[in-house]
C-alpha cells in the first residue's frame, strides 16, 4: 500500500556566530526508501546535501529547504530554514544550543514623545524565541528582537526585560531602564568605549645612568588596577631605543575610533625646547634628543588614529635644559577634544620615588595608583592625585604634579565598553593582544630512566618577563632525593639580580599554596632571535647503588608573550637610528651598578638621571653632563 511522503520534523532555524557547524535535520516517512535533496536559498542543489541531515559553516547567513521523495515521484518540501550569522564575540565549545544573548537592552533617559528602541538578540540551535515585559507585565504582541515604543510617557516609563527561550532553556536580559526626562532636561548620555588598551613602561637599569627601584612595583600594579577596569594592558620593563620606538608602533596599531587609550612611563626623563623626552635604557651621556622618546611625537601619533580617549601619564623628571630664553608653553597638537597629560612633576622640576612600607614606588605612581579605580572622570581622578602628592611631607614643595588637557566630555577609565557594531576591529585587537600575554601551556616530562615526572607551569609578571616553576610530581622508588635545576637556551637577563630587588620581584609571585621545587625567571623576551628551550635538570640518588645521577630534558616553548611581536626587528624606516642604538650586550664596561645609593626608606629619590652624575662623577664639569642641543627642521609641527 502506497502511502504520500509525510514529513514528521521540520528542520529548524538557528542564529550563531560566524564558521560555527550547524546541522539541519528532516524526518520524513513514505513508501520505500526516501530520497532528500536540500537547497540554498538560490534554489541551487547544494553539493552532497542528500541526506536527512546537512551540516553546514558559515560566515554569512543563508536560507534551505528539503525535497523529499519517494521511489512513485511524489514529494513533499520541507519548511525554509534560515541559519543566521551573527557578528558577535561567540560561544564557548561547550555551548549546546541554549539561548545565549550578545545584544543586551540599554537604560535609556527620553524626552516626553519621543520614540525609543530596545534590542535584545541571541545565540540559539533552534532560534530563540522573545517576548518583552514592562515592570514585570507581558507586553502583548511584543515577540522580535526590537522593541519600539512611540510616543513616550511616563506610562511607557519602567523597567523592561526580554525573555529568550528556545526548545532547551528560558534566559533572561538584563534590565533596561527608562527614564523620562523632564521637558526642560536633555537626556545625558551613557560615554562608552568601543575597546580600552594600555601600554606601560618602566625603566630602571640604566646603562649610563642611575638605576631606578621604583619601575618595576609601579608598572606591575597599575597593570593590574587598569586590567580591573578592562583594559587590554602591555607592560614591560627595561628597553632600548629600538623596543621602546617598536613598542609603541604596536600600540598605535591598536587604536582606533571609539577606543580608549593610556600610555604611561615610569623612567628617567627630562624637557627640553618644550618637549618632553623618555631615556631609553640604552641612551648614553651625555644623552641627546635623538637618543629619547618624544613625547610630544607620540601623543601626535596617537591623535592621528582618532581614538575616542588619550591619556598620557608620566611618573619622571621633566629638567631643563639650554634655558635660554622664556620656556616652551605646551599646547594641543591639534584641536581634537579627547586628550590628556598627568605629568609626575612641573616644568623644570624633579620626580621623586621613595620606599613606602618596604616597597619601591614612585611617589606621583603612588597616588595614582590609589584613585585610579574611582568612576569619576580622567581629570578629576588626576586632580585627586595632585591634592594628596600636595599634602606628602616628603615632597612637599618639592614635587607638584601638573594636568593638561582638551576634554570636552566627562570621560572616565571606568567607562563601560560597548563593541556592538565594532567586533571586527574588536578581533583584530584580541588577536594582536594574546599575541603579547598569552602564556605557554602547563606541561609535565617524563624522566623514563628513573620514572619521574616533573611538570613545569609558567606565569607572567610582565609582558616581557616570564616565570617557570618547576615541579616533582610522581618519583619512582628507584629514584630518591630529587632536585630540579631549570635553565634556559639561550640565556636570559636577569634584570631583578640585584640587591633589593630580588626581595620586591618574589613578592609579585601569586602563591597557590603549593612551593615549587625550582623557579626560572626570564627577563628581556623582546630579545628573543628564536625559539626559548627550558633545559630541565633532574638530580637524584640511585636507591640500589647510591650513586648520585643526572638526567635533562628540553622543551621548546617558542617565542613566548612579548617575543612573538618581534620588537628587535628594525624596521627600515628607523635604520636612521641604527647610529645610536645599540645592544645592551654590547654596551660599554662602564656601567652604574644597580645596588648603589638606592634610597632609605621614607627619603624621596629623585628620578634625574643628572643628579647622580653630578655628585658621582667629580671629574666631569655640570655643563659636560648637560645633553647636547639637537637642531630640530621639524620643531613646530610638535611643538604643544
Amino acid at each position: 500500500m502506497r502511502t504520500e511522503v509525510v514529513i514528521l520534523q521540520q528542520p529548524m532555524s538557528v542564529c550563531v556566530p560566524p564558521n560555527h557547524e550547524v546541522t539541519l535535520r528532516v524526518q520524513a516517512i513514505g513508501t520505500g526508501s526516501l530520497k532528500y535533496q536540500w537547497f540554498d536559498k538560490q534554489q541551487s542543489e547544494v553539493v552532497g546535501g542528500t541526506e536527512p541531515e546537512l551540516t553546514v559553516t558559515l560566515q554569512r547567513s543563508g536560507n534551505y529547504i528539503c525535497r523529499v521523495s519517494d521511489l512513485y515521484c511524489n514529494c513533499q518540501f520541507t519548511d525554509w530554514v534560515k541559519v543566521r550569522i551573527l557578528d558577535e564575540p561567540g560561544v564557548s565549545r561547550a555551548w549546546k544550543g541554549e539561548p545565549h544573548i550578545v545584544i543586551q537592552p540599554k537604560s535609556q533617559t527620553v524626552k516626553p514623545g519621543e520614540t525609543f528602541t530596545l534590542k535584545c538578540t541571541a545565540f540559539g540551535k533552534p532560534a530563540p524565541a522573545y517576548q518583552w515585559y514592562r515592570n514585570g507585565h507581558l507586553l502583548p504582541k511584543q515577540t522580535t528582537e526590537t522593541l519600539r515604543i512611540e510616543n513616550a510617557s511616563a506610562e511607557t516609563a519602567g523597567s523592561y526585560l526580554c525573555a529568550v527561550s528556545n526548545i532547551l532553556e528560558e534566559r533572561w536580559s538584563e534590565a533596561a531602564e527608562i527614564e523620562i526626562a523632564p521637558p526642560d532636561q536633555l537626556p545625558t548620555p551613557t560615554l562608552m568605549a568601543t575597546d580600552k588598551v594600555a601600554l606601560l613602561i618602566g625603566n630602571l637599569n640604566y646603562n649610563h645612568h642611575p638605576g631606578l627601584m621604583a619601575p618595576t612595583m609601579d608598572v606591575h600594579e597599575l597593570a593590574n588596577l587598569l586590567q580591573q577596569l578592562g583594559f587590554r594592558v602591555v607592560s614591560l620593563l627595561d628597553l632600548t631605543l629600538q623596543e621602546m620606538q617598536a613598542a609603541i608602533d604596536k600600540f598605535l596599531q591598536l587604536l582606533d575610533r571609539g577606543v580608549y587609550a593610556v600610555f604611561y612611563y615610569a623612567g628617567h626623563g627630562y624637557e627640553h625646547n618644550g618637549r618632553n623626552y623618555l631615556v631609553a635604557i640604552d641612551a648614553p651621556r651625555p644623552y641627546r634628543t635623538e637618543n629619547c622618546v618624544c613625547v610630544q611625537r607620540v601623543m601626535h601619533s596617537m591623535q592621528e588614529r582618532k581614538a575616542q580617549l588619550n591619556v598620557i601619564l608620566l611618573d619622571t623628571c621633566r629638567k631643563w635644559y639650554k634655558q635660554k630664553g622664556p620656556p616652551s608653553e605646551i599646547k594641543p597638537l591639534a584641536p581634537l577634544g579627547n586628550t590628556v597629560y598627568g605629568y609626575a612633576t612641573s616644568e623644570d622640576a624633579e620626580a621623586f620615588e621613595v620606599q613606602d612600607g618596604g616597597k619601591s614606588t614612585g611617589i606621583f605612581t603612588k597616588y595614582l595608583n590609589k584613585h585610579v579605580l574611582e568612576p569619576e572622570r580622567v581629570t578629576r581622578v588626576l586632580e585627586q592625585v595632585s591634592e594628596d602628592l600636595g599634602k606628602d611631607p616628603l615632597v612637599r614643595g618639592r614635587q607638584v604634579v601638573e594636568i593638561r588637557h582638551t576634554l570636552t566630555e566627562p570621560r572616565a577609565l571606568t567607562d563601560p565598553v560597548q563593541a556592538s557594531g565594532h567586533t571586527m576591529e574588536l578581533r583584530r585587537r584580541d588577536a594582536c593582544w594574546k599575541q603579547a600575554n598569552v602564556l605557554p601551556g602547563r606541561r609535565t616530562l617524563d624522566f623514563q630512566h628513573c620514572g619521574v615526572q616533573v611538570e613545569l607551569c609558567f606565569s607572567a609578571l610582565f609582558s616581557n618577563v616570564l616565570v617557570v616553576f618547576g615541579t616533582v610530581r610522581s618519583t619512582n622508588a628507584m629514584a630518591q632525593d630529587c632536585t630540579l635545576i631549570l635553565e634556559s637556551q639561550p640565556q636570559m637577563q636577569d634584570i631583578f639580580s640585584a640587591s633589593g630587588r630580588f626581595e620586591e620581584i618574589d613578592s609579585l609571585l601569586v602563591s597557590s599554596g603549593e612551593t615549587p621545587d625550582c623557579t626560572l625567571r626570564l627577563c628581556c623576551l623582546q630579545r628573543l632571535q628564536g625559539s626559548l628551550v627550558i633545559k630541565v635538570k633532574l638530580h637524584y640518588t640511585h636507591t640500589q647503588t647510591k650513586e648520585r645521577l643526572t638526567e635533562s630534558k628540553e622543551l621548546d616553548i617558542g617565542r613566548p608573550l612579548i617575543a612573538s611581536c618581534k620588537l628587535n626587528q628594525i624596521k627600515p624606516a628607523d635604520r636612521r637610528q641604527e647610529a645610536y642604538v645599540h645592544s645592551v650586550d654590547h654596551m660599554s664596561s662602564t656601567r652604574w651598578p644597580h645596588h648603589q645609593n638606592h634610597p632609605r626608606a621614607g627619603r624621596p629619590y629623585t628620578r634625574k638621571a643628572e643628579n647622580r652624575l653630578q655628585s658621582s662623577t667629580k671629574s666631569t664639569s655640570m655643563s659636560s653632563n648637560e645633553p647636547e642641543e639637537n637642531d630640530e627642521n621639524d620643531s613646530n609641527e610638535f611643538t604643544m
